[in-house]
């Protein structure tokens, strides 16, 4: 390859290279140990070298270099791999550069011409590659080299390379990470011993970093059971945080396709670069800590001060901005955290040049002063402009949030604007009372003690929030009400839209209804159901992907009791989006993700529990309704709304912390427990006797609500202090730890899923076209790879050609399936495996008019072609099953066959427990070689089998638009086919005429093929018996070359082959097929 000119200084390089060719102006040199007998010591030092030091490793063992005369300095300008690579190279320069060079005056000129005429074949060379033209140029040579070195796929982008050590038990390796869209590759050459790992991000199961006595820092990644450990990065979080990125998408593209592939940069590996990869993990990290829109992308960070009124100090942080917001966290991520929308703000200042403060004035007479920033002027005017561009007159809401109490109106009076003002009457069919209010109304005059003490702690929350403001308050209601007001009117829109409308989503919503806190009076009336109605449909309306899953119900009803109906909309977006991402979908892959984190926390917070129940699949079991109903299913409802105050409050990390605390409570009897029926029993009678003493609830719904007033052995146990117990217990739980386990734990999930996914495929598979007692399921090999681990037999191929093949509307159709099983069959054991069906399909389908009838006209040929006319006419072309088993294994093997078959099925995995995928697509490619073979290497089809073929291509036209034009297309080309065989005979032998002359072209197509004169049929048993010799010369026959000459000539039948078939609808049409047979309709 050519490379951008560099200077080299030759002197400093004679031990390490060794001149090959020369001339004037040209040199070129292998490295020093590469192409010599056995390499020698040199060799091994040389290559060692490479692959500790540099990049190019063993790939590139020529160069060449440019001169002038009487100059020490020589300019690199192209490498090779091999020796005809630097050969073409050189032979390039002698032809089109010394001719030129010679008309020069000055060595600068020459050397200015030459260094212009390689970076123009570079710039020409880039044009095609998936290398960008900025890319630095070392990149550029290390994705060529990476290209070469791994021979993956074209379309591969190399994302960046690392030096780094790989682990081979206790000795490291030296050598190169290569980090691409889709493989996590390592090459290494050390002392003689080359070392290349491919392993596809999808088949990667844990990615951790660890430490151990021997290795301070690596990264563990685990691969089909295998460990591979890479260490001495320079910088390791670097690394990580890349590989982990490019596992996830991997993931994604496999259970996500729909919205990876709306994603312009992931969609095109073009577009995938490390910088847009780091700038994104960090837009996700800033999106999931102020649990904001995913759309948001981080645009700027500043370090600075921000002025805590209340605690009357500066507190460090970081100011993070994006498209639509401002946010800042304090240094340890708790004591402080804001968020302020950009729609919000109203005035942005430079209040002290000195400090360099900045004061960011918002709606409702709030002011927030940043200072020590270091850019503060330019982030004024940024500032300035953007929100000058977000703010909207018509839209006037506060930043403040109120948290979920008993009367939301109450608790939004002091908003300047409300959000709900322009909505409502917009719509008769939407609530705009929350229903505690409806059903519980609260009559100042007559209140009980709870309610009394409930309406004075909620004034006391009210004057907090004056004090303190409310942006301190919950950070997921803030994004709530902030998508509430920049989309008015869409709720309403949706609910007009959806109501209505039947789907699956709508029908298991009705189901579902009557089941979401019935005990409650607001949900035993049409109000109540109504309203959750609207608010479920008019989601599965809005995110038809997510839909609707079952635990949506119950977390909707809360929300209902609290807060007004387009409200409550919001906020089930806000969990559903962005708490709970990945929750609430037919996987649940966000809540198994989880319920993993969760075990691991228990391993390391309640280690005496995990050596009693060594199953933790337990704990995965009891656990699930804790994550996907956020509690509200175990406990009592009056205790449940405090456990959703919280996860509002504090997100996952509230959920995590309080199943710890409810473990640990009950931890002693868990330890006594011999079964987990025992272990379950326990703890539904720890969560009846969980109480709730300050609840405003009518005592009615309290008692209907679940709690047992039967005796129980455990004692009360308030909601208050457990979740109290829970903070100080696990309060150093943190947000950065969860997410981190949260990415650490994906992997292993979705890898379990896909392997649970394979398996019923398998099953479903084997379902279909197996019995359990079939003789294929005695071949099935683990070790191989997965196209060639199962095989089908004769009978089974036979159902699927019918059902899937564009050629099964024959009549004789169970001969042409015959034909194609024996000619797949090569090594005679009487199945084939799915790579072979599918590249018969493949060629079926997409292959060229060429290989279509080279297709055709080899079934007619042994050893795949077989007469089956020995049987009774009356029976049809329809073959019974003993018959086509027959049939298929009519031909015995010779000795030479079977040394041959047994070759055939040899493969680089047998035997081993370890597949070796390289070696394996380098034996299927030199399989697709070998059959590449020559049309002229076809040997010629005799007259039996051209009678045969013909009749084949007059049954193929059955019921084609075109069928009369293709019958007689077909014979004029047979009609012709025969005279010029008539007359290459006549010229061969001109003294006497040829006892078997063929019979009239009107003779041969009189019937299309139906009637064909059987005396000229001359019966086989195995397509390629011994023949007498008086008959065989007597016999005519035709080369595949004459009969795709004569077919080209025919533009009916061109069309005919050349025709587009729509796969997928034969496979959907193939699907419901099976489906009607099975069911027995």
């Amino acid at each position: 390859m050519w490379l951008k000119p560099e200077e080299v200084l030759l002197k400093s390089a004679l031990k390490l290279w060794v001149l090959e060719r020369s001339n004037e102006y040209f040199v070129l040199q292998r490295r020093r140990g590469y192409g010599e007998e056995g390499g020698g010591l040199a060799g091994l030092l040389v290559g060692t070298l490479d692959a500790v030091l540099d990049s190019t490793s063993k790939v590139a063992p020529f160069r060449i270099l440019h001169q002038t005369p009487d100059s020490q300095v020589y300019w690199s300008i192209a490498c090779g791999a091999s020796r005809e690579e630097i050969s073409e190279h050189w032979e390039w320069l002698e032809q089109n550069v010394m001719k030129t060079l010679s008309v020069f005056d000055s060595n600068e000129d020459i050397t200015s011409f030459v260094q212009g005429k390689i970076r123009g074949l570079i710039a020409e060379e880039s044009k095609g590659s998936l290398v960008k033209e900025e890319d630095p140029e070392k990149f550029r040579e290390a994705h060529l080299k990476f290209e070469k070195c791994f021979g993956l796929p074209e379309q591969e982008k190399l994302v960046t390379y690392y030096s780094c050590s790989y682990w081979r038990g206790r000795v490291p390796c030296q050598g190169w990470l290569y980090l691409s869209t889709s493989f996590l590759s390592f090459y290494s050459f050390l002392l003689g011993a080359e070392i290349k790992l491919i392993i596809a991000w999808d088949e990667i199961s844990k990615l951790e970093k660890t430490s151990n006595v021997i290795l301070t820092e690596s990264i563990h990644v685990c691969s089909r059971g295998e460990d591979y450990y890479f260490s001495m990065f320079l910088h390791i979080s670097e690394t990580f945080l890349l590989m982990e990125q490019l596992a996830l998408y991997a993931f994604r593209r496999l259970f996500d396709k729909e919205s990876f592939e709306n994603d312009p940069i992931l969609r095109d590996p073009l577009q995938i670069t490390k910088r847009d990869l780091e700038h994104r993990a960090h837009s996700e990290q800033f999106t999931a800590f102020f649990r904001l829109p995913g759309a948001e992308t981080l645009r700027e960070v500043h370090e600075c001060f921000l002025w805590v009124p209340f605690s009357h100090y500066n507190t460090l942080g970081k100011m993070c901005i994006s498209e639509n917001y401002i946010c800042f966290a304090s240094q340890d991520g708790c004591l402080c955290c804001i968020v302020i929308p950009m729609r919000e703000v109203v005035a942005v200042e430079v209040s002290d040049p000195a400090s360099r403060s900045v004061s960011i004035a918002t709606r409702g007479k709030r002011a927030f002063r940043f200072s020590e920033v270091r850019d503060f002027e330019h982030l004024v005017s940024k500032l300035r402009s953007q929100c000058g561009a977000t703010t909207s007159p018509q839209h006037v809401v506060t930043t403040e949030v109120a948290a979920v109490v008993p009367d939301p109106e109450s608790a939004l009076d002091d908003y300047e604007g409300h959000p709900m003002a322009s909505h409502k009457g917009s719509s008769k069919t939407v609530s705009t009372e929350a229903l505690m209010t409806v059903f519980h109304p609260q009559d100042v005059e007559n209140l009980d003690a709870k309610l009394l003490k409930e309406k004075m702690k909620e004034q006391s929350w009210n004057i907090l929030f004056i004090e303190c403001g409310r942006g301190c308050a919950l950070n997921t209601l803030a994004g709530a009400v902030n998508d509430m007001a920049t989309n008015p009117g869409y709720y309403t829109e949706l609910v007009e839209k959806s109501l209505g409308t039947c789907t699956l989503a709508t029908d298991e919503i009705e189901r579902d209804l009557r089941r979401s806190l019935p005990e409650h009076p607001a949900f035993q009336s049409d109000t109540g159901i109504s309203a959750l109605r609207r608010v479920l449909t008019a989601y599965a309306h809005r995110n038809p992907k997510i839909g609707y899953c079952q635990a949506m119900n119950i977390l909707t009803s809360v929300l209902l009791l609290y807060a007004k109906e387009e409200e409550a909309f919001w906020l089930l977006v806000a969990v559903c989006e962005r708490m709970l991402p990945d929750y609430f979908n037919r996987r649940i892959i966000g809540a198994l993700v989880d319920q993993a984190v969760f075990e691991e926390l228990i391993r390391d917070y309640l280690p005496q529990l995990t050596e009693h129940i060594t199953d933790m699949t337990f704990f995965s079991s009891v656990s699930l309704s804790w994550f996907l109903t956020l509690f509200i299913s175990v406990l009592p409802i009056e205790s449940a709304v405090n456990v959703v105050d919280c996860f509002f409050y504090d997100g996952i990390k509230a959920i995590l912390q309080l199943g710890l605390a409810v473990l640990d409570y009950n931890v002693d009897r868990l330890l006594t427990c011999k079964d987990d029926a025992e272990a379950v029993t326990v703890l539904n009678r720890f969560f009846d006797s969980v109480t709730n003493k300050d609840s405003p609830l009518p005592p009615a719904v309290q008692q209907a609500s679940g709690v047992n007033e039967t005796k129980s052995q455990h004692p009360k146990v308030d909601i208050t202090d457990l979740i109290r117990e829970s903070k100080e217990k696990y309060g150093e739980i943190r947000f950065e730890e969860v997410e981190s386990m949260r990415r650490r734990n994906r992997l292993h999930v979705i890898q379990t899923l896909e392997a649970t996914t394979k398996q019923n495929v398998k099953e479903h598979f084997l379902s279909c076209y197996w019995t359990m007692n079939s003789p294929a399921l005695q071949h099935h090999d683990p070790s191989l790879p997965y196209l060639d681990q199962y095989r089908i037999d004769c009978q089974q191929f036979r159902v699927l050609h019918h059902l899937l093949s564009p050629w099964a509307r024959c009549a004789n159709r169970d001969s042409l399936a015959l034909w194609t099983f024996r000619l797949l069959d090569e090594n005679l054991d009487g199945l084939i495996n799915f790579k072979e069906f599918a590249s018969t399909l493949d060629v079926m389908y997409y292959g060229s008019f060429t290989h279509k009838l080279k297709l055709l006209f080899k079934m007619h040929m042994p050893p795949a072609f077989t007469e089956v006319e020995s049987l009774s006419p009356s029976k049809g072309a329809r073959l019974s099953k003993e018959e086509l088993m027959h049939f298929s294994q009519l031909s015995v093997s010779s000795p030479e066959d079977s040394v041959e078959a047994g070759a055939l099925k040899s493969s680089p995995e047998k035997g081993k427990g370890k597949v070796d995928i390289q070696a394996y697509l380098k034996q299927w490619q030199d399989e697709l070689l070998k059959k590449e073979e020559n049309i002229k290497d076809l040997p010629r089809m005799n007259q039996s089998q051209f009678i045969q073929f013909s009749k084949t291509l007059y049954n193929l036209f059955h019921g084609d638009p075109e069928e009369e034009l293709l019958y007689r297309a077909i014979a004029t080309v047979t009609s012709l086919l025969l005279k010029m065989e008539e007359v290459g005979r006549k010229l061969h032998s001109p003294t006497s005429p040829a006892k078997g002359t063929a019979p009239p072209a009107a003779d041969f197509s009189a019937d299309r093929g139906d009637k064909l004169p059987e005396a000229q049929a001359t019966p086989r048993t195995g397509g390629a018996g011994p023949r007498d010799p008086d008959h065989g010369a007597s016999e005519w026959s035709f080369a595949f070359e004459q009969i795709l000459a004569s077919l080209l000539n025919e533009p009916a039948l061109v069309r005919f082959f050349e025709k587009p078939v729509d796969v997928r609808a034969k496979l959907e049409h193939a699907k419901a097929a099976q489906l009607k047979v099975r069911a027995g309709v």
